[in-house]
């Protein structure tokens, strides 16, 4: 064993980990900040051209770009099955073949992983990947850009990015060629192409725009492995165990693997999350050289609180989302994005629940028939309220087209949350959370008392 002296510790606002020869340093990561899925793009352009073809030959007056109207993937879908163009035809059977490391009982495990802790996940996803994800400074350049965290859009953004993650989680069939979560990750991956396209575009119109030099090509190879870690590595290592969570090594293996199928499908570079230990590597080592807020990181993680604020189905206020922000990032991460402290109430409110939650989820997993019961649970629960009810997408999903399109006079602004000012009536929040927080507090009464009656029966049974 290595004396804790000599080990080479790194520290990131507060997360430390220890360097390996698994982790990249800066340097040695620039490579991949400019290569890209260039099977994408050459796809993305036949595509196009053979759209407005066919609209042309209809006798469809058409400018720049496809027409409109066209679907991307189903146009992509009948050029492949008709074998029109041989670069389509590839790309449909690259994303059609099922790589040799799949193992789709494990997969199967992975997507339960994540509804087994569905509560904690989804709080996981929202303030520690997302928020705290703005941090990093370089990608935050190409979403500021596109527009898509504005104040008025930001909510919408994200249901998006959840009908993603649930759609990739929702049954083995789905993921598998062919299934939901398998169209919609080629239908991103193409949506990525297009934003690269149109913002390189830009920047060879206009020399400030974007700076390649400085920030790495749009959506790049080192970007999309940064994506796949948010879902997974970062959930794992730091979002969940800051709720008190931890994975199963078992667990971790299989969730890893999911994401990593999904990496595939998406033209992502699958070779460094091909083990927990080289998947968390990654994940570290691009926190390490990424993690340098600037201010449209600050407007943009001010806009995500803003966007949640007051909304249905819950209807938090700001302070208590701050608080949930700053739990999961640590104040020196939370205090560089100029997140502010939030009031003891919403603090002790956001502790109690992450100790019925941690709760909760250990009981529910060391039972199996508990466990099994709260894994289809909660996968049938958040599909319906995100996707399906009225305060969620309300049915309509979303084709990952390109809405958000960037533009000279495209910027990102920051919402009125950001400048502290209040949403809502105060009190009756206030007021809300007391009820709340007492609740907490008397189911996490009822959870210790069944541990302790558990252990009683448990040693009169040894006895």
């Amino acid at each position: 064993m290595v004396p804790s002296s000599e080990k080479d510790i790194h520290d990131v606002w507060g997360y430390k980990y220890e360097w390996t020869d698994l982790h990249m340093t800066e340097e040695q990561q620039m490579p991949l900040r400019y290569s890209y899925d260039t099977l994408g793009e050459d796809v993305l352009a036949r595509v196009k051209d053979l759209q407005m073809k066919k609209a042309a030959e209809n006798g469809e007056a058409v400018g720049k770009g496809a027409p409109r109207k066209m679907d991307l993937y189903e146009s992509l879908k009948s050029i492949a099955l008709t074998k029109e163009d041989p670069v389509v035809t590839k790309f449909w059977e690259d994303v059609h073949t099922v790589p040799e490391w799949v193992d789709w009982d494990q997969i199967k495990r992975g997507q339960d992983v994540f509804y087994r802790y569905g509560e904690a996940a989804m709080t996981g996803l929202a303030f520690s990947s997302l928020l705290g994800g703005m941090a990093a400074a370089r990608i935050v350049e190409t979403l500021a850009r596109t527009g898509g965290f504005a104040p008025r859009v930001a909510r919408n953004r994200m249901l998006e990015t959840t009908q993603f993650v649930l759609q990739v989680t929702n049954s083995l069939e789905s993921v598998q060629p062919g299934g939901d979560g398998h169209v919609s990750a080629i239908r991103v991956r193409l949506l990525h192409a297009m934003v690269r396209n149109k913002i390189l575009a830009m920047a060879k119109e206009r020399d400030d725009y974007y700076s390649v030099e400085e920030f790495g090509t749009p959506i790049n190879d080192l970007d999309s492995i940064g994506t796949i870690s948010t879902f997974s590595a970062q959930l794992i290592w730091i979002a969940l165990p800051a709720q008190g969570i931890y994975m199963r090594e078992n667990e971790i293996e299989d969730y890893v693997a999911l994401w990593r199928l999904v990496a595939y499908y998406m033209g992502t570079p699958t070779d460094v999350l091909e083990t927990p230990a080289s998947t968390k590597a990654i994940m570290e080592s691009i926190l390490d050289a990424d993690l340098k807020p600037s201010n449209s990181s600050k407007v943009l993680a001010a806009n995500i609180i803003q966007a949640l604020a007051d909304k249905a189905p819950t209807y938090p206020s700001a302070d208590y989302l701050r608080a949930q922000a700053r739990w999961l990032n640590g104040s020196r991460l939370s205090d560089a994005l100029e997140i502010p402290t939030s009031s003891y109430l919403s603090v002790t409110l956001v502790m109690v629940q992450c100790i019925v939650i941690c709760a909760s989820s250990y009981i529910y997993r060391s039972i199996p028939i508990l466990d099994r019961w709260k894994v289809e649970y909660m996968r049938k629960r958040l599909f319906y309220v995100l996707m399906e009810g009225k305060h969620g997408m309300k049915g309509k999903k979303t084709k990952f087209e390109l809405q958000y399109i960037p533009g000279f006079n495209t910027v990102t602004e920051q919402g009125e949350v950001a400048r502290g000012l209040s949403i809502g009536k105060a009190g009756s929040r206030d007021t809300r959370n007391l009820i709340i927080l007492g609740v907490l507090i008397v189911i996490l009464g009822c959870t210790l008392y069944f541990w302790y009656k558990m252990a009683l029966m448990a040693l009169h049974w040894i006895r």
